[in-house]
């Protein structure tokens, strides 16, 4: 019986039907792949450049789109490759890295989409206190806990299923999954320390997304007592519900589908339903925060305007 030694090559058998269009979709994907690139890193440019751009909010955002970018980086170049050379395998070490990166990089969009409510809600309910509640100090430790809490619990899950004696190596994917890594475990392989641990992951992100309910709950009953803060809401608030929205939507299906779905759905809606958190958020939230948020439509507009002189 093999075990995790044993394993060092897994098939991407999701692959299979991408292979027969592969010099088209190698093209397209390129394509978008190079749209992400640029929407996010302007937008981080912009705001690094920008010293009016350096309050809370906009670092947020910087923060976002970087997290954009390592999630993105953790797929399209190895799909890209995969497509270019006709392969369908990933090494052992390769995909238990990119289970990493795909998971802490969707929980670490969680984590900066509840600290955007936060600041909105410090920003627009308590305004007198938000600059000593929202001090350069408690944002760099809030930043820095959105992102290394993922890092930490995605390699204590990476290094527990590492220990698992696998007795498969296919993955109907077009990426790794931890959770499809699991699957593959033999039967007699103890699951319960993965199984813990994902649990107690799953509390501690939908309990972020209670705390971004209760937020807007705040923000929209005190918005509405003033024309001013309407404004505030709809300017701010407004691109950060639209990013949320697409997160959750793009994530909950994908784990619904992954969890519960028919493997009868064609190979290709099958994939779309895979990668669409790597499809519509990285490029949909650098767009709807470049145009919404004015001092970033301002700096971009102004560019423009300096490239035509």
């Amino acid at each position: 019986m093999d075990n995790v030694s044993a394993v060092r090559v897994f098939t991407l058998s999701g692959l299979n039907e991408a292979m027969n269009y592969r010099v088209v979709l190698f093209t397209f994907t390129l394509l978008y792949y190079c749209i992400i690139l640029f929407f996010n890193i302007s937008i981080i440019i912009i705001i690094v450049l920008d010293a009016n751009l350096h309050e809370p909010m906009y670092i947020l955002l910087c923060s976002f789109c970087m997290n954009g970018l390592y999630g993105t980086a953790g797929f399209y170049p190895k799909f890209l490759s995969d497509l270019l050379f006709a392969s369908r395998e990933i090494s052992y070490e390769g995909c238990l890295l990119q289970a990493f990166v795909m998971y802490s990089f969707a929980c670490c969009d969680l984590s900066i989409l509840a600290l955007m409510a936060y600041d909105r809600y410090l920003a627009i309910c308590r305004p007198l206190q938000y600059c000593s509640l929202m001090t350069n100090r408690r944002l760099s430790q809030l930043v820095c806990f959105s992102w290394l809490t993922p890092f930490c619990i995605f390699s204590i899950n990476v290094v527990l299923t590492s220990q698992l004696k696998l007795c498969g190596t296919n993955i109907q994917k077009l990426l790794c999954v931890n959770w499809i890594i699991v699957k593959l475990a033999c039967p007699e392989a103890d699951t319960l320390p993965n199984n813990v641990v994902a649990y107690m992951t799953v509390f501690l992100y939908v309990f972020h997304g209670f705390f971004i309910v209760w937020t807007y709950m705040h923000l929209v009953s005190t918005s509405v007592r003033s024309k001013g803060d309407r404004a505030k809401f709809m300017q701010t608030c407004v691109p950060h519900l639209v990013s949320l929205s697409t997160f959750l939507f793009t994530i909950v299906f994908d784990l619904m589908y992954m969890r519960f779905g028919s493997t009868d759905l064609p190979q290709s809606l099958q994939n779309f339903i895979a990668i669409e958190f790597l499809l519509i958020p990285p490029v949909l939230n650098p767009i709807i925060y470049g145009f919404k948020l004015t001092k970033i439509r301002n700096r971009i507009l102004d560019l423009v305007k300096d490239k035509r002189k």
